[in-house]
């Protein structure tokens, strides 16, 4: 696929080419189908998980002409668990429809709720959750905008898209340090498809598309450039354990050990199959010379997270310490208990967290040395995609960021009193930055705090005017 694609038209383009065959393959069965971009127009638009009005999922028809449901599948997080919508489902446009679906499955306090075409096969829309709804998971507004927290149910009505519930305010607001923004690299360095970021201290990672490493230096006081030792030149080559392979590299980060622990790539597929999701995160020994870099070890996650399309996997990775976990009482949801490090033996002294870019879902994950892995979170970000993770310590929350799909939104994320990760604060872009295709951030460390701020930087898949990194600033 065609990586300089805008972000949002890539979106669109990766469902068809997904949906496409499918589809067809339903037409010849005689199972109701549907054309992909107006499957796209259905959005699952409301959930509820209290119990009071029973466990719903409604549907919203954002389009202009309506569209037959007949058939379609509605899931929770379990494959098995099935509601299939009664033949003659029509919803008109602009329609709303609530399903009662608690006879056939129940939605928990850490649970999805998925639709699926007739096929049972295809993703339309996805949605996931950390804790109950109080009362109401709303997307606002109705059929575009994010999932938060209202203070109403209101299924098969208009959403009531006031404040925020058990989790803070969702409502944006400005970004929280200057609006001016500048170029952080010389013109064309990169070209396209650079992706996840990751600053430790005087070298800044970075991931991109196209299956290679970055290591960057200092460029001056405010930009970087490639570091030229150790064939470090061009970026270096990533494949996956055994030496083949060309690894969709989306996003990178270190554990407590730095560099000298490993970098950890979140791929979403193999390029040389580029059809088929493979959503993996990879090690690798980054002191190793060379150009190319093969993986030491691979974490196959594909069969654990619902399915979606093979370029809308894994996007972002970030690493969160066990001692925050702890501390902080994380609630892991393999166990339903308080997380407890011990239980998972041999592992990286933390939590992965990766970011799902089709569904906007946070899952976190138990790495272990061994290569077997444990899901202990699913959290929905409350935003259409997730480009990007990243854990700042100074400050104890998660940052999930989305790129031009949302506007270059940006969410903070923190442990609440139910052990969850919750949403505590969401910035729009600075003003001084068009809403370009970040598909990368990262911010300093304290110790390069002064004067009450600290440097962010951004990395832009589309590499817009022959530039593909940006800094701008956030308050300490």
């Amino acid at each position: 696929m065609n990586r300089s694609i805008a972000r949002r038209g890539r979106r669109a383009l990766a469902r068809f080419l997904v949906t496409g065959p499918l589809l067809a393959a339903g037409a010849l069965s005689g199972v109701p189908v549907a054309h992909a971009a107006v499957a796209d127009d259905i959005r699952i638009n409301e959930v509820v998980t209290t119990g009071d009005v029973n466990d719903s999922i409604e549907l919203f028809n954002k389009g202009t002409a309506a569209i037959d449901v007949s058939g379609w599948i509605l899931r929770d997080d379990d494959n098995s668990h099935t509601y299939k919508i009664a033949s003659g489902t029509t919803l008109a446009a602009g329609g709303y429809r609530a399903f009662d679906v608690h006879d056939k499955f129940g939605l928990g306090s850490a649970d999805e709720a998925r639709l699926y075409l007739a096929d049972g096969k295809t993703l339309v829309d996805g949605f996931s959750w950390s804790q109950h709804s109080d009362p109401s998971w709303s997307r606002c507004p109705d059929g575009t905008g994010a999932v938060k927290q209202a203070a109403t149910v209101t299924l098969g009505a208009p959403n009531g898209c006031g404040t925020s519930g058990g989790g803070g305010s969702t409502d944006p607001v400005a970004w929280p340090g200057s609006n001016s923004v500048t170029t952080a690299d010389a013109s064309n360095v990169f070209g396209q498809d650079l992706s996840g970021l990751y600053q430790e201290g005087d070298v800044l990672w970075g991931a991109q598309n196209s299956g290679k490493l970055w290591r960057l230096v200092r460029d001056g006081s405010t930009g970087w450039k490639p570091d030229t030792s150790n064939g470090w030149s061009s970026g270096k080559t990533l494949r996956f354990t055994g030496g083949s392979g060309s690894p969709d590299s989306e996003g990178v980060t270190l554990t407590g050990s730095g560099a000298t622990g490993g970098a950890f790539v979140a791929s979403e597929r193999n390029g040389d199959a580029s059809g088929t999701s493979r959503l993996s995160v990879l090690k690798y020994d980054v002191t190793a010379s060379g150009s190319s870099l093969t993986a030491s070890k691979e974490w196959n996650l594909t069969s654990d997270l619902p399915a979606t399309g093979s370029n809308l996997g894994l996007e972002g990775i970030t690493w969160v310490p066990d001692t925050y976990l702890t501390g902080a009482a994380f609630k892991d949801a393999s166990t339903g208990a308080a997380y407890d490090p011990a239980r998972y033996g041999a592992h990286s002294g933390g939590v992965f967290f990766v970011g799902v870019e089709g569904t906007g879902t946070i899952y976190g994950y138990v790495l272990a040395d061994s290569g077997s892995y444990t899901r202990v979170a699913s959290i929905s970000s409350g935003m259409a995609g997730v480009m990007e993770l990243q854990w700042e310590p100074q400050a104890a929350r998660l940052w999930a960021v989305c790129d031009n799909t949302c506007d270059g939104q940006h969410r903070t994320l923190k442990i609440g009193a139910t052990g969850a990760f919750t949403t505590t604060a969401v910035y729009n872009r600075p003003t001084g930055m068009p809403n370009y295709n970040n598909e990368g951030f990262s911010l300093a460390g304290s110790s390069e705090c002064v004067a009450g701020s600290k440097p962010v930087y951004w990395s832009d898949d589309t590499n817009d005017g022959g530039h593909a990194l940006r800094r701008g600033t956030i308050t300490c």
